[in-house]
């Protein structure tokens, strides 16, 4: 199985691209902000309890997103493998990833880590957000701050993939055909 993590920072075009590879290897793309979207309009125990948690303003406990991908994972036995978009997070929900992995003999193949710079980020996020009609695409600041929490939250986890020589850059920068072949390559040398 091909698991993969595609990694990047807001506005480095993970959800573009993972449909391309999911497209190219034949895999299924497993956001998680789908997936809580979808335990709670299923309105399943695990969808509820997330529903309550958001409604309140607080985050979703790792272990509630573990067992949604648990059960991403019961319902695709014959999966050729998985790319996660949005998870893991922490070193901690990486942590939890390769656990829940670990239990089903399916590690996680490679982190393809995408770069690109700031500038360019957030002029791809304000573009998203002239059709996106999310608020938190349209201010600047807003997206400045989404960065350096990501920078400051998020990136330490490239360290911990690259202590499995799972972490694998990829140059972020050009047309989303050129992005593409960059990883598609990055995948087909694994």
């Amino acid at each position: 199985m091909l698991n993969l993590i595609l990694f990047g920072p807001p506005g480095a075009g993970k959800g573009t691209q993972a449909q391309f590879l999911t497209q190219s290897f034949d895999l299924i793309h497993l956001s998680t902000g789908d997936l809580l979207r979808q335990e709670i309009k299923a309105e399943t125990p695990l969808g509820k309890e997330a529903k309550q948690l958001i409604d309140k303003g607080e985050l979703v406990p790792d272990q509630v997103v573990i067992e949604m991908i648990k059960n991403k994972f019961a319902a695709n036995p014959d999966a050729k493998g998985f790319i996660f978009d949005g998870f893991p997070r922490t070193v901690a929900q990486a942590k939890a990833l390769d656990n829940l992995l670990e239990e089903n003999k399916t590690p996680i193949k490679a982190m393809l880590c995408l770069e690109v710079e700031r500038q360019e980020l957030i002029d791809r996020i304000l573009f998203r957000g002239k059709t996106s009609g999310r608020s938190d695409d349209q201010d600047v600041w807003i997206i400045e701050k989404r960065i350096s929490v990501y920078n400051k939250k998020t990136a330490p986890i490239k360290e911990y993939y690259e202590a499995q020589n799972k972490h694998f850059p990829i140059d972020g920068m050009g047309t989303v055909d050129e992005i593409a072949s960059r990883l598609k390559n990055t995948v087909r040398s694994l």
